[in-house]
């Protein structure tokens, strides 16, 4: 993957998503100051080889893993998102509130 400042502030964004939380593709683009670049995201994700990338973290705004629901990586994401106690349901997520921000997400009163 080559790296650039868009790649670098979405890695940093993907990075600050806190254990136990999701955010979905939109909302990592907006953060890193690429609205409306979901796709990139997506495909930043893709492409890093960063074994400690929390990826599992982004999903559909939907709550929606973006994975076939037969493939490895679809099983993997869930059993993470399991593991960090997300219940995970027909390959969906409960997703947090839209009007908050990630700030918001990371500072909020649980």
């Amino acid at each position: 993957m080559k790296v650039t400042p868009e790649t670098q502030r979405i890695m940093m964004a993907i990075r600050a998503i806190p254990h136990g939380q999701v955010c979905a593709y939109g909302q990592i683009a907006a953060r890193a100051g690429l609205p409306g670049r979901a796709r990139l995201v997506a495909r930043v994700l893709a492409e890093s080889s960063d074994l400690n990338l929390p990826w599992h973290r982004v999903l559909r705004a939907s709550g929606q893993i973006a994975f076939a629901q037969d493939s490895e990586m679809y099983a993997e994401q869930c059993r993470r998102l399991r593991a960090e106690g997300i219940e995970v349901k027909s390959g969906r997520v409960r997703m947090p509130k839209t009007d908050l921000d990630l700030d918001a997400l990371l500072w909020a009163p649980k």
